[in-house]
């Protein structure tokens, strides 16, 4: 079972305080999910005392992450990845994703996957939506002129493809608020 408290100012919480700005950081696509499930689950949380990363802005496809979400991800003791119909068809939320796994292995970052309105396997597998996603920006790359473009996006394909694999064996929650168990063996204990 993963359990995240809010940073509190309890001496055994002061080192942790210290090295994190944030208790949750939100990834999430805007246009699936800003003006329902995210704006409800944001506010919860923050009803709860967490304190939380939510980027109020849509980066542009094609535009690289931003210098301040990679910093909000790095300080923030938990990820709450929302995978919805559409977070796929986002190069940044997959950077996003990528980055956020990438913390996970390197220290204590929970990830809590939710599968809001898609199946883990879909994920997984990358079928439906994410199939789709996953192929359109194949043909992105198959389009481009620029070798080295080329070869940089066939990499992020690559690795895009191996980050939705691995947060879709973690266990999670579907948006019904359902458990969803890792395939693997491990599970998270805090």
């Amino acid at each position: 079972m993963v359990v995240i408290s809010p940073l509190s100012e309890g001496a055994s919480s002061h080192l942790s305080t210290r090295l994190h700005s944030y208790d949750v950081f939100l990834s999430f696509r805007g246009l699936d999910t800003r003006r329902n499930f995210t704006d409800h689950l944001y506010k919860m949380l923050i009803d709860s005392n967490f304190t939380i990363f939510l980027d109020e802005e849509e980066i542009e496809t094609g535009e690289d992450l931003k210098p301040e979400l990679e910093n909000a991800i790095k300080a923030s003791r938990a990820s709450i990845v929302v995978l919805s119909k559409n977070y796929a068809s986002s190069t940044w939320c997959l950077d996003e994703l990528v980055m956020i796994l990438e913390q996970r292995r390197n220290s204590n970052h929970i990830v809590i996957p939710i599968f809001h309105h898609v199946e883990p396997t879909d994920v997984r597998k990358q079928q439906n939506s994410f199939g789709i996603a996953m192929a359109k920006h194949k043909q992105r790359m198959e389009a481009e002129t620029n070798v080295e473009e080329k070869s940089r996006l066939a990499r992020k394909i690559e690795i895009w493809g191996r980050a939705l694999k691995e947060v879709s064996n973690l266990k999670g929650m579907d948006s019904k608020g359902r458990d969803h168990p890792p395939l693997q063996a491990a599970t998270i204990h805090h």
